[in-house]
């Protein structure tokens, strides 16, 4: 077939007004936020957690370039985790301000992608797909839908997806930027400044590199630039590489830095890549129900789920209705190519998107609806396109009506999301097979409060996967919470049987041990945890506590520094070093540590109750006694710091409010030996003996020791 003569600049479409391409650009922008508007309130969910939360490294602007290994969604990926940064220093863990740049994203990959629909639709008028179309009517259509399409609830609600919505922008963003070079370039009038073309094809490149930072389904855009050349610019690859091989090459120069970070990030934890045990055609034929279900949510998009879960295809005859439609299409496609290069392109749009994902084995999902961010924008272009050419102007209110149809089902898909809680319930309610999900959900409602609730959804989740180690360790902590430590111990040495690289696990087996009395044995295994994972601060925090505890106070301290080391933010590690360190004797620098664990967490009352029994050692009883008052403000319940407040009151001459405070600690708790016999010492003091002598008494029932001496400080964990 001999190639198709490149379009010409010598009638141009008639093109759209300012006013209306401005117009609808604020109509696009207006949509788009309307629809998320109630999104802001969702919580982090699931890998959010790992991914921003617990994401030491996006503290920093430096650190954030280099993500945190272990198969996280950050993993090789310093764009996204850079993106994160950002936030993190906008507002720390309060997840306005990532909804707030997900929302952003999204909306200026709308406007990307009106852009580019116009502007291609303005070069081929006469094309089958275009003809009669107005460009700018038909481009705002596609985007509208593409934008208010619940299907890209998941890329833009759930803050970690950003990986695919901030990748997609990219993409978009790195074809406009190419079109724009090549209009420029080939314009015969030439362009007002001989620099534009060259700037735009730097801006593609730009945008193309650091969409290889963000996600690796990135790798197609060169090769889908180059199909954009050959099918609406230059006719054939031929006139495409003589004319501007110097872009081409340079967006394919990108995949250098992309391989060295995928070589970087090895098979993503495990989780993905040809060497984590899942074979090739056996995770193939999973993707042909994954991308038939893809087109068919782009059509109907019910019902939505956060997390599919795994689900292999179990006979041959499972695969073969999905594998026609996938087979069928890529056939359509090649021919397309050949004979009808423009519905080829949109084919091979779809397509080249879901390649990586749907060709390189994974353990996690074999179908997850965020893929389809990107090549959703395919399937609507034929579907405008399509409506229009059918009904003409009339199409344009079936156009409207799926739109307002569409905002109206997003809206809906983002209250799910409110909560934690209430994203995995809905998932659990619609895949009640999917083992995370009950996982999932067991963990919201043990943080809840709930343990007995959720050790029946860990149940469910080993009833479909008794090797699932997660929900091992899951349960392990629920039953830990009822009390039921040798079932939980149970629970974490049989995680340990299935993956005994869990660090977590081996932290919370010497948490329980700890609990049982067996202190030797805890140790052990904390040090297994941090051995396991030497980057895991609550693992040396835990440890350094029980060391303390043990009076082993030097080798403590080291696991505190260590902790502090790695998070200099954690505040209960800073209070833990200082009590090690007052317990050695060097009250200075343990004031110091509860200062500075105060400074990150006001609202630290153990902290607070540290820094004042301190304080009240080094004779400065008001500072002391303002410290108490302070932890009681914010947990009034405490009856040991009304037996601290008391103590320094009695110093400091004030023996009546002493005395009140004494009597509000066995109020709290009545068989506090110590506060009896401080209670009966204040009381003897001012003369009231015969109070006095039942305070004794009951100070020695209970065991008390004159003289009377504070109570051992809390710690925290």
């Amino acid at each position: 077939m001999s190639p198709r003569p490149p379009p010409t600049s010598a009638a141009p479409p008639p093109r759209a007004s300012r006013r209306a391409t401005v117009l609808a650009a604020a109509g696009l922008v207006l949509a788009a936020v309307a629809a998320y508007a109630n999104s802001f309130s969702g919580p982090f969910i699931f890998d959010d957690l790992l991914s921003i939360p617990r994401n030491l490294s996006i503290r920093h602007w430096l650190t954030a370039l280099v993500p945190p290994a272990g198969g996280v969604t950050v993993t090789g990926r310093p764009v996204l985790n850079l993106s994160f940064a950002l936030n993190h220093a906008l507002s720390g863990d309060r997840v306005w301000s990532y909804h707030a740049l997900n929302l952003l994203i999204h909306v200026l990959a709308g406007l990307t992608l009106f852009g580019i629909v116009r502007r291609t639709l303005r070069l081929c008028p006469g094309r089958a797909l275009a003809g009669g179309v107005d460009a700018t009517f038909a481009a705002f259509a596609v985007a509208l839908l593409w934008l208010l399409h619940p299907l890209q609830t998941e890329s833009v609600t759930y803050v970690v997806q950003r990986a695919e919505s901030l990748m997609g922008l990219f993409y978009l963003l790195t074809l406009y930027g190419f079109i724009r070079g090549a209009e420029l370039s080939r314009d015969p009038a030439g362009p007002s400044r001989p620099g534009w073309a060259t700037g735009w094809f730097v801006f593609a490149f730009l945008a193309c590199l650091l969409g290889m930072g963000t996600k690796e389904v990135m790798v197609s855009a060169p090769v889908l630039v180059l199909l954009y050349d050959r099918t609406f610019l230059a006719g054939s690859f031929r006139a495409a590489w003589q004319r501007r091989r110097r872009i081409h090459l340079a967006l394919a120069a990108t995949w250098i830095p992309l391989a060295a970070l995928v070589l970087h990030s090895a098979d993503r934890g495990g989780t993905a890549g040809f060497g984590v045990g899942v074979g090739f055609w056996t995770y193939a034929a999973t993707q042909f129900q994954a991308v038939a279900h893809y087109l068919w949510l782009s059509v109907w998009p019910h019902p939505l789920i956060v997390d599919y879960g795994v689900r292999w295809m179990q006979s041959a005859g499972d695969v073969a209705p999905y594998a026609t439609v996938v087979v069928l299409l890529v056939a359509a496609t090649v021919v397309a190519l050949v004979r009808r290069p423009v519905p080829g392109f949109l084919g091979a749009w779809f397509l080249a998107i879901l390649a990586p994902t749907s060709l390189v084995p994974g353990t996690r999902q074999t179908l997850a609806e965020h893929r389809m961010y990107l090549a959703l924008a395919p399937v609507l272009v034929v579907v405008v396109l399509a409506v229009s050419a059918w009904l003409g102007r009339r199409g344009r209110f079936v156009l409207a009506a799926a739109a307002v149809g569409l905002g109206w089902l997003t809206v809906q898909r983002n209250a799910v999301y409110h909560t934690d809680a209430g994203i995995w319930r809905d998932t659990v309610l619609k895949r009640p097979g999917n083992a995370y999900a009950h996982n999932n959900y067991g963990n919201i409602l043990s943080l809840a409060g709930h343990p007995g609730e959720a050790l029946a959804q860990y149940a469910e989740a080993l009833r479909l996967d008794p090797k699932y180690p997660e929900a091992l360790y899951n349960s392990g902590k629920a039953l830990a919470k009822l009390g039921r430590l040798p079932e939980a111990v149970a629970r974490y040495e049989q995680a340990l049987q299935v993956d005994p690289r869990m660090a977590d696990v081996e932290d919370a087996l010497g948490a329980a041990l700890e609990e049982s009395g067996r202190m030797a044995a805890a140790v052990v295994h904390y040090r297994q945890a941090v051995r396991v994972d030497p980057n895991d601060a609550d693992a040396h925090n835990d440890l350094g506590l029980a060391l303390a505890r043990m009076g082993r106070l030097p080798e403590a301290i080291a696991q505190f520094d260590l902790a502090l080391r790695l998070n200099p933010a954690f505040a209960d590690a800073h209070s833990n070093l200082g009590n090690a360190l007052r317990a050695s004797g060097r009250g200075g620098e343990a004031i110091a540590q509860y200062e500075e664990a105060l400074r990150l967490r006001p609202d630290f009352a153990a902290a607070h109750n540290n820094l004042g029994n301190a304080l009240r050692e080094a004779d400065r009883q008001p500072e002391a006694i303002a410290q108490y008052e302070e932890a009681l403000k914010i947990n009034p319940a405490v009856p040991g710091v009304h037996n601290n407040l008391g103590i320094s009151l009695l110093i400091a001459g004030r023996t009546p409010e002493a005395i009140a405070q004494f009597q509000e600690a066995l109020r709290l708790d009545p068989n506090l030996a110590q506060v009896h016999l401080n209670l009966a010492i204040a009381l003897q003091s001012v003369g009231r003996s015969a109070e006095a002598a039942p305070e004794f008494e009951a100070a020695r029932r209970l065991g008390a020791v004159i003289p009377a001496l504070p109570p051992p400080d809390g710690d925290s964990r």
